[in-house]
């Protein structure tokens, strides 16, 4: 888990947290891999799922903020993907628990779609929403 976090702040978090658990590694003697599917099978593999909000998104109102938000996500899907690491095709493959690389969606609650908007989130329209599409190895 990195953050909360403020803008690029987040990139700095994960780029330390990733130094230190390959060191931790070392003095047990043992790899780490952020490959999005390090070992391959019939699995979800490895996501780095982030979870967005500004202020406005917290506030009375969010909703609306949080889906324009969500739909602006969805207009440059193809272009937007690769910014969410390498090999992810072979996780986000519309099975276990992740949405298909090939379409957009979005829900309330779910674990098989790009953005899951919490369950708490629909209820006092207002809060966060997550982007389940970056991988484990995403360049923060």
């Amino acid at each position: 888990q990195i953050g909360p976090s403020v803008g690029i702040e987040e990139g700095d978090h994960m780029t330390t947290a990733r130094f230190l658990f390959k060191k931790i590694a070392e003095k047990h003697g043992v790899e780490i891999s952020f490959h999005p599917k390090p070992v391959t099978g019939d699995w979800n593999g490895s996501g780095c799922h982030c979870n967005f909000s500004t202020k406005a998104m917290r506030e009375e109102g969010g909703w609306d903020v949080i889906m324009k938000a969500v739909e602006n996500l969805g207009k440059n899907r193809e272009g937007d993907i690769k910014y969410y690491g390498k090999d992810n095709d072979q996780r986000m493959t519309g099975k276990h628990e992740t949405a298909s690389l090939d379409s957009f969606a979005y829900g309330v609650g779910t674990r098989d779609t790009a953005i899951r908007i919490p369950n708490m989130t629909s209820i006092t329209k207002k809060g966060y929403f997550e982007d389940r599409r970056p991988a484990s190895n995403i360049d923060p």
